[in-house]
């Protein structure tokens, strides 16, 4: 490595993918004592430990088909742009984080470059398109999972692959505090439900006028229940526009948001990485998503598992009430909040099962960040040698 530092170009597409990047970019400068140069694109995360990113990656965050579509000259721009912007940087590695619709075409177009390229997350070709899995050792030359069964599944299509643990258990989801959420804005005695309808400016003009719905028929049988919805900052203008009236606080704060998530009776969130927080903080929740109704045909097509929530996925029940597409409804969410907020089983079962879900996530030891910054200077390491 020279004087200059590890030269790391490093791309996330999405705000999860700007979080496990933002944490990695610490790792490998802890392991590395700072020699250690970054360049890429990220969101707030990433920008805090040091990162200049040359455009928002809002403008990277769709999902779906016909969604993608009309948005695709844009994002052929943004690929070009960045594998342009990698190969000046002679980067010593590429890193891509998440987001394959975006990172994917990134590898591509560098893919005659010498460097090595690493992808974080690996993609989940096992729930859909599994011949997708047959390309990738093409582009990467090593994928860092999140979950346990991943580098077994990945082994046979030649795709060397580390489980480095999910980010998610070195977040702080389980440590929030509940009573102080409660004094700080007047909610003591309530109900409380946390409402998280995406990361996605997509997913907001999805969800939020169901999950407003949702609100309203559940407050019916709970006049004084309280509703928190966290967001992101950039988010925060038009999340606050559209839940006036219902929602009686808009957070954007990751202390607060893991406080409110202590303080919460349930839960009704958009299917994500947000709902294993949920799950690690003992939160009882219920999961929704909606798409495109074709995006949802053609999904259904090509699903080869029974489950999307990842809690769900990870201990292969059906833990969490996942209600999609038609199933998402304000009648069949209420519905399943009630439940859940009325105790029995199902309540028990979501809290109990919350070690089990950690300690299959990589709980304990090493964290996750550290190891996956640990994989990539093995992946370096032995290219070199």
């Amino acid at each position: 490595m020279s004087g200059t530092g590890l030269r790391v170009f490093i791309v996330a597409g999405e705000p999860s993918g700007d979080l496990l990047g933002g944490r990695l970019m610490a790792a490998l400068r802890e392991r590395l004592r700072g020699d250690v140069v970054f360049a890429g694109l990220g969101g707030e995360r990433m920008a805090e430990e040091g990162l200049d990113s040359p455009f928002s990656i809002d403008e990277l965050a769709v999902m779906g088909l016909l969604e993608v579509l009309p948005r695709a000259p844009q994002l052929l721009r943004r690929i070009a742009e960045m594998a342009a912007r990698a190969r000046a940087f002679h980067p010593d590695v590429l890193i891509t984080i998440d987001s394959p619709g975006f990172t994917f075409r990134l590898a591509e177009r560098l893919k005659a470059e010498r460097f090595p390229k690493i992808h974080y997350v690996a993609p989940q070709a096992w729930a859909w398109r599994p011949k997708r899995a047959a390309k990738l050792h093409k582009l990467f030359d090593h994928m860092l999972a999140l979950l346990p069964f991943e580098p077994d599944w990945f082994k046979p299509y030649g795709i060397a692959t580390t489980f480095v643990g999910h980010s998610v258990i070195e977040g702080g989801a389980g440590h929030g505090d509940g009573p102080r959420f409660r004094l700080r804005h007047g909610m003591q005695g309530r109900p409380l439900l946390v409402v998280l309808p995406g990361s996605r400016r997509g997913e907001l003009n999805r969800h939020l006028p169901v999950f407003r719905d949702t609100v309203a028929l559940l407050r019916r049988r709970r006049p004084e229940l309280a509703v928190v919805l966290p967001t992101l900052s950039h988010l925060a203008p038009a999340v606050t526009e559209a839940a006036k009236g219902w929602a009686d606080v808009i957070l954007t704060g990751q202390d607060d948001k893991f406080d409110a998530f202590a303080a919460a009776d349930i839960a009704l969130a958009a299917s994500g990485t947000v709902a294993l927080e949920l799950a690690l903080a003992r939160t009882p929740h219920v999961v929704a998503y909606r798409v495109n109704p074709l995006t949802a045909a053609i999904a259904r097509r090509l699903l080869t598992v029974r489950y999307v929530n990842l809690m769900n996925l990870v201990l292969d029940r059906p833990v969490v009430p996942e209600l999609l597409q038609e199933h998402c409804n304000a009648q069949e969410l209420a519905a399943a909040l009630d439940r859940l907020a009325d105790g029995g089983p199902a309540r028990a079962a979501q809290i109990g099962a919350a070690e089990e879900l950690a300690a299959k996530l990589g709980a304990g030891g090493t964290s996750p960040s550290l190891r996956a910054a640990d994989a990539v200077l093995a992946t370096i390491g032995y290219r070199r040698r």
